[in-house]
């Protein structure tokens, strides 16, 4: 690739340590040394930095890390440079909000690792051994490197910096460079390891005085870099994000200077690709303006990571501001703005309650708001979406608002429109406030039970008339205890069966309230109920079925009136002859009204099938027999026969009932025989039982 040697400039940087110039020098366009006089190297940084790699494979240690040094002072100068370059553009760049510099070829992920190659090469020659061996500490070694300070001896450098300063500055450098995320799976996901393993070697590195003051320097600088650095005021939309770099800044200047480790940590929150549009500036790609990141282009694969990465720094950021009110808000103003997805911040809320309530210590108030807030924003952003977290999110909510007392509980049962579907407020939170443990765990007083109670009502009223169908039981048992709630609950029922409610719904409800103890309106309720309800001939065995049984035990008991109000409704619904005739039995069996009354069990007659409004019932059932026998007979296999005649036996015993019933069961069989005498075998059979 056309690279050689030759270049004297190049030769007399390697070979000297005391190569050095009074002046700037420059060579044609090119600039060959900086103010101070320490020569430069103006290459293609990846390949100036092969070529150190190359003279380090080759067993030239000394000449490597001159030619480190020199490209170090020529990143400084392009660094002071651009900042001049932002300085000047920075009001018209503030005021756009957006930038389309970038760098398209980054440094960290680069096939040619320049950043890691520099930083090896300075690291090891400051390295604590018996022998200053260049070879990387075997993976199983779990002993970190030690590293001394070892002062740079190129050049008329009496600056006091060392190579393991310069090793610092060099990986910050390029770590904070504002650079485009590239195309493809692999290109990203490399990016992502490589900065990982920069990270990793920082980590062993002991950050003593002149480091910390290299960090905060370049710390600065970065901040104010602009667009030329991922964590300058302005960056391109696309730029790789800075989370995992920012959390380990925040980590090492927190115990130095927590109000500049703030600031950046707070500055690299930001993940502007997930920003719903791109903003004026950017005209890379002019036709994305889209608001779902898939179809993007070019497409973050990696983007479930780096949003991962976003949630840690946030979280490092709580664990640490725990009890400082001012910087908890802070956090947490950065968190709602730039984290988009609902499971993170629902992720975030719990690691705050988590910190916030240590098992062996006291509550942190101020860190259990943040996880409230948090936990609200999340309600409110799945409220319309669908998320299989939802119920577990709820619950966690009630379980935190708790934590944090009594008006936290209030203020969401007051508000639950904007937060929960009427069936979660009522049947979760509601049902878990009004609980005996949560009034144990708040230790209450009557006045604050009783403020609850009247907010989980109001809730339950507002609830069931939004959504009847799924509150309206929930709503009448958390109203029990008030006269005039469970009233207003029961009258919206009542209003709502007509219309909105099924029978099962109904049936569930009436049940409910012969249980509380009002026989007379689970009778009404029972009664709406039939009629929604439609019973085939055929569906003997409907889920409903029991509920018919209990609605028609429950008129028998309350009296004839009741009995003759409910029969029409039963006749009008069930078309299923052995249910009609079940119900007739049970009614011909005792008095009505008077079976749950001791003492006067035998006092009332029982009814006659002849008169109203058994007769009706009567004459419903054998119908249905009839029809029954005659579509059953339609499709008849032999095998079914014994079966049939068993059906027979049974129509029998209700036509019985009535005065005629022989003479109008004698007929029935002669149709019978008249109509369906191809089957000769069953017509037999039909004769043998019935004459």
């Amino acid at each position: 690739c056309d690279l050689h040697w030759q270049d004297s400039h190049l030769q007399r940087i390697i070979s000297s340590d005391f190569y050095v110039s009074h002046s700037y020098q420059r060579e044609g366009e090119s600039l060959l040394f900086n103010s101070q006089g320490q020569p430069l190297w103006l290459e293609h940084v990846p390949t100036a930095c092969a070529r150190v790699d190359a003279l380090r494979s080759h067993g030239y240690p000394r000449e490597a890390l001159r030619l480190t040094v020199a490209i170090i002072n020529t990143l400084r100068l392009q660094q002071q440079r651009q900042l001049e370059i932002y300085k000047h553009q920075k009001k018209e760049l503030l005021q756009r909000g957006a930038t389309t510099i970038t760098n398209l070829e980054g440094w960290v992920g680069h096939p040619l690792n320049p950043i890691g190659c520099l930083f090896l090469t300075l690291t090891e020659a400051c390295r604590l051994e018996e022998e200053n061996c260049l070879e990387i500490s075997d993976a199983g070694d779990s002993k970190p490197p030690v590293y001394q300070h070892v002062p740079i001896t190129t050049g008329s450098q009496d600056s006091g910096e060392s190579y393991l300063s310069l090793a610092l500055e060099v990986a910050l450098m390029g770590m904070g460079q504002q650079r485009v995320m590239p195309e493809g799976l692999y290109a990203q996901d490399k990016v992502c390891r490589n900065e990982e393993q920069i990270i990793a070697r920082l980590q062993d590195l002991e950050l003593d005085p002149v480091l910390v003051q290299t960090l905060r320097k370049q710390c600065i600088l970065l901040l104010e870099g602009g667009p030329f650095s991922g964590l300058g005021e302005v960056i391109h939309r696309e730029s790789v994000p800075m989370h995992t770099f920012a959390k380990y800044l925040f980590s090492a200047l927190l115990p130095h200077d927590a109000d500049l480790a703030y600031k950046l940590a707070l500055r690299a929150m930001r993940l502007p690709v997930l920003e719903t549009t791109a903003p004026s500036g950017d005209v890379t790609h002019p036709h994305h303006l889209v608001s779902v990141v898939p179809s993007r282009y070019p497409r973050w694969f990696t983007l479930g990571h780096l949003e991962s990465q976003q949630c840690e720094l946030a979280s490092t950021m709580l664990t640490a501001a725990k009890g400082d009110m001012l910087r908890l808000r802070t956090v947490l103003e950065a968190i709602q703005k730039n984290i988009h997805s609902s499971s993170l911040i629902f992720k975030l809320a719990q690691d705050a309650f988590k910190i916030a309530t240590p098992a062996d210590s006291n509550s942190d108030t101020t860190l259990l708001n943040v996880a409230l807030e948090l936990g609200l924003q999340v309600m409110r952003m799945t409220l319309s979406t669908l998320n299989w977290r939802r119920r577990e999110m709820v619950r966690w909510l009630v379980t935190c608002a708790t934590e944090v007392g009594v008006r936290a509980l209030v203020s969401i049962l007051q508000s639950w429109y904007s937060l929960f579907t009427p069936t979660e407020a009522t049947s979760i939170v509601a049902a878990t406030v009004m609980s005996h443990n949560t009034i144990l765990r708040l230790s209450l007083d009557y006045p604050q039970r009783e403020e609850l109670a009247s907010c989980a009502r109001t809730l339950a009223l507002q609830c069931a008339m939004k959504d009847p169908q799924n509150c309206a039981l929930s709503a009448l048992t958390l109203c029990e205890k008030d006269h005039i709630a469970f009233e207003t609950a029961y009258q919206i029922v009542i209003d709502a069966a007509s219309t909105g409610m099924t029978y099962t719904q109904l049936f569930t409800i009436a049940r409910y309230m012969e249980h509380r103890g009002y026989p007379l309106r689970a009778f009404k309720l029972a009664s709406l109920a039939m009629t929604h309800l439609n019973l085939a001939y055929n569906q003997d065995t409907h889920p409903a079925i029991n509920d018919v049984l209990w609605a028609c035990a429950l008129s028998h008991s309350l009296g004839k009136n009741e009995l003759a109000a409910i029969i029409p409704l039963v006749v009008k619904s069930v078309h299923c002859a052995t249910v009609l005739s079940d119900i007739l039995r049970r009614c011909t069996m005792t008095a009505p009204g008077l079976a749950g009354i001791p003492g006067r069990r035998n006092s009332g007659k029982l009814m006659s099938t002849d008169k109203a409004p058994l007769r009706q019932l009567l004459d419903a059932t054998i119908s249905a027999y009839i029809n029954t026998t005659h579509s059953r007979l339609t499709h008849i296999s032999p095998r079914h026969y014994g079966e049939f005649i068993e059906f027979l036996s049974k129509a029998r015993e209700t036509f019985l009932l009535a005065q005629d019933g022989h003479i109008q069961f004698a007929q029935f069989i002669d149709n019978l025989k008249q109509i369906y005498k191809g089957k000769k075998k069953l017509m037999l059979l039909v004769r043998e039982r019935f004459g």
